[in-house]
């Protein structure tokens, strides 16, 4: 397959986009909320602009989010000469004003489409208008576009070629636009991704709000299923370009109307606490899609861990990789930027506490030297090791360390 899709690039003449770039967007993963999972077609000028306050007010924008992404459902028809509008009774003063609000709170607005004839809840499209709907993005400010595929052919051959039209459409306007390919990982876009100029591309179908369903499929995908399939894809991740697993249910506890169907109530704190963390390893983009203007003190918490959200915004860029899996216990590693590791010891078990020991001769390659453990959860430091760091895992927990050597 993979060899297929190198092929299907090469016969295809496409030159690397992201070669013609000036600067690299999305130096780290995007952090952000994004509408569809609270809100779905429910949307508005007033909610948007009330998430933009919500997002100053209540430290999320100080924590590092920047992004309020307006999703499906904002379309109204195009115009005599082709030109999207939006929804007039949901939007009755046009995007741009909602994008000027977006940005008068010091932070960016995106939009999503669909490169077919329809989006995923049948509104207009962008195949065929790549370039008009392009110039009409940067027109109203947007700065990032989430591009869908649904009613797309099946084959890869197609979706390069829809990408690269789309992508090269927006990279001829004057605006900086990070752009977020959306065709849930069933053509391995981790292998062509970049070169059509994404920055982040989706590797797995929609995230349900639960732990874990037991096997996976488009509605049947928990953060276990998600994690899993990011084993591997290491490689593909770095600055301006990013393996994207869906976005944080934290705090959603059951009440999305898309995450939540199928059977999937919610987790639990600890649950949540461990997306959290797993995420920030993976360099995962950060899109939150709970009630920011609601947020519980426990949803804070987690959302707003700075010393968390510093593992996952790290300049260096790398993706953890997974180093043990025994059972129920995992240990993920991941190299930063000043020399030290982030470390996150898993407990897949939902029954019982275990101890998990992170080897660190084998697991980080560090030998006869004494390392400082700090618990960027306790925000403590556990005091220096030598050899072995072994610790109790809760169910479900995922502890997250940074080791420095000393």
């Amino acid at each position: 397959m993979n060899r297929i899709i190198i092929l299907a690039i090469t016969l295809l003449g496409l030159n690397p986009i992201y070669a013609q770039q000036e600067k690299i967007l999305a130096p780290t993963p995007p952090m952000g909320f994004i509408s569809w999972n609270l809100f779905e077609g429910n949307i508005s000028e007033d909610i948007v602009k009330s998430l933009a306050d919500a997002m100053v007010e209540n430290g999320l924008k100080d924590a590092g989010y920047e992004y309020i992404i307006l999703d499906d459902l904002w379309h109204g028809e195009r115009d005599e000469n082709g030109n999207i509008q939006p929804d007039p009774k949901k939007f009755p003063n046009g995007i741009k004003v909602v994008a000027d609000y977006v940005h008068s709170k010091g932070l960016k607005f995106g939009i999503y489409t669909d490169i077919a004839e329809k989006t995923c809840a049948g509104m207009e499209g962008s195949l065929g208008f790549e370039t008009q709907d392009a110039q009409t993005y940067a027109a109203w400010g947007v700065d990032y576009i989430k591009c869908d595929y649904c009613y797309a052919p099946k084959d890869v051959w197609t979706a390069v070629e829809r990408y690269t039209k789309f992508i090269e459409a927006v990279r001829a306007t004057d605006r900086d636009i990070v752009f977020a390919l959306c065709e849930w990982g069933q053509r391995s876009p981790w292998l062509w991704g970049e070169r059509v100029g994404a920055q982040l591309w989706r590797t797995t179908w929609d995230l349900r709000d639960t732990w874990e369903h037991g096997r996976y499929g488009q509605g049947y995908n928990g953060i276990m299923e998600a994690l899993d399939r990011q084993v591997g894809l290491e490689q593909y991740a770095g600055p301006g370009h990013w393996n994207d697993p869906d976005m944080l249910v934290i705090g959603l506890k059951g009440t999305g109307s898309s995450s939540s169907a199928r059977g999937a109530a919610g987790c639990t704190s600890v649950e949540y606490e461990a997306q959290m963390g797993l995420w920030s390893l993976l360099a995962a983009p950060l899109l939150m899609t709970c009630d920011i203007r609601d947020m519980d003190a426990d949803t804070k918490r987690i959302l707003t861990n700075k010393e968390v959200i510093a593992i996952n915004q790290d300049v260096l860029g790398k993706q953890a990789s997974r180093v043990l899996k025994n059972e129920q216990k995992e240990i993920f590693v991941k190299p930063l930027a000043d020399g030290s590791w982030a470390v996150g010891l898993l407990n897949r078990n939902g029954n019982k506490t275990t101890e998990i020991t992170l080897d660190l001769s084998k697991q980080l390659k560090i030998n006869g030297e004494k390392v400082r453990v700090r618990d960027l959860w306790l925000h403590k430091d556990l005091g220096e090791f030598d050899g072995t760091v072994a610790l109790d895992v809760a169910p479900h927990q995922c502890r997250m360390l940074r080791i420095e050597v000393l």
